[in-house]
């Protein structure tokens, strides 16, 4: 039975375990419906049983060796990878300018961090990709146990991963790639390759650009080390069943005839908006994020005049740039409102 039955199942046992709320006693009525199937681990649900069949069907879908539902956003999944793959005095080389999670996981294995450093776009104001050549020297350098990459990059930028892997290999590396903005993928062609079939550990986030919730995310292994050994080590053992169902719904619906149409259709409107806007200038390899320009005007200027003019507010912005996100739950009227909005802004200029 999947997560997604057994939290629709009646019980008919009277429970005296946690959770003490009993998924009758409501404390916060905005929630009522998420109290009724906040279960626990009792042998009335067992759910465990549906999780590890949850998973198994997740790591076909993927075609992974293995494939773990987190309920701690991508961080707790680069913390995993790295206490799966290190020893205390290993060296671990990643991004200086990285996410925090990487350092902190480094830390937490009482590994050693190197750090290499990324050009950034003097045009566009954001980090270039990671480049096989340079990890290569310092993997030769420094002996390097794992390494640790950011593809895509907030604004879009991907990597040669397949590259940045051989580079790996060929020392013994382990190669773990925060590919957090980039769970969407697996599901379509039109956007960059992903990295979940290439790299030894790979993390997604699905509340990022996939439709998740926050903070759901997944971990994916091509190696045969035992991932589930770390995840034990730093993951709760009263999980959120509700949290844990919404990735098997989640993962169900990207792999579905519906959910890929729905990304298609979504890249046909992003499509659509970079040809009308014609005194734009859009940059990035993930056509989700739209990192753009406009002439006369820098990044936070832009920034500013669509969030005060027309009520938009972007993802990031940089002095030269403005990166908004979309993903799977952005629709044809979202767009067309920004679509009108940058329009109008190139002609005002």
């Amino acid at each position: 039975m999947s997560l997604v039955k057994l939290l629709k199942k009646k019980n008919k046992k009277l429970l005296f375990t946690t959770p003490s709320h009993a998924q009758k006693f409501c404390l916060y009525k905005p929630l009522k419906d998420l109290y009724k199937i906040d279960i626990s681990e009792t042998d009335t649900h067992n759910p465990q049983k549906a999780l590890n069949k949850a998973e198994e069907r997740a790591k076909k879908i993927y075609k992974t060796v293995s494939t773990s539902f987190l309920t701690n956003g991508s961080t707790s999944g680069i913390i995993a990878a790295v206490l799966c793959c290190t020893m205390p005095g290993d060296k671990v080389l990643l991004w200086q300018n990285s996410h925090p999670c990487h350092l902190n996981a480094v830390r937490l294995a009482g590994a050693v961090p190197v750090f290499y450093d990324i050009k950034t776009d003097p045009v566009w104001g954001v980090p270039l990709k990671t480049d096989a050549d340079l990890i290569e020297e310092y993997i030769q350098s420094r002996e390097i146990k794992a390494v640790i990459i950011t593809s895509p990059t907030y604004e879009g930028i991907v990597s040669d991963v397949r590259a940045i892997k051989k580079t790996c290999e060929k020392y013994g590396t382990y190669l773990i790639v925060d590919e957090a903005h980039g769970a969407l993928y697996p599901f379509s062609e039109r956007l960059p390759e992903s990295s979940v079939n290439i790299a030894d550990f790979t993390v997604q986030s699905l509340h990022k650009t996939a439709g998740g919730l926050n903070p759901t995310a997944l971990l994916h292994s091509m190696c045969n080390l035992n991932i589930k050994k770390a995840l034990n080590m730093i993951n709760t053992t009263s999980p959120s069943y509700p949290l844990l169902a919404s990735i098997e719904a989640n993962i169900d619906y990207l792999n579905s005839w519906w959910g890929r149409r729905k990304l298609d259709q979504l890249i046909d409107e992003l499509e659509i908006l970079r040809d009308e806007c014609e005194n734009c200038d859009f940059y990035g390899d993930d056509i989700t994020k739209i990192l753009v320009k406009i002439q006369g005007l820098n990044g936070n200027e832009l920034s500013e005049i669509l969030f005060d003019d027309y009520g938009i507010e972007d993802e990031k912005t940089n002095e030269k740039s403005t990166m908004l996100l979309c993903g799977i739950g952005t629709d044809k009227k979202k767009l067309k409102i920004l679509k009108n909005a940058l329009k109008s802004i190139s002609t005002d200029v």
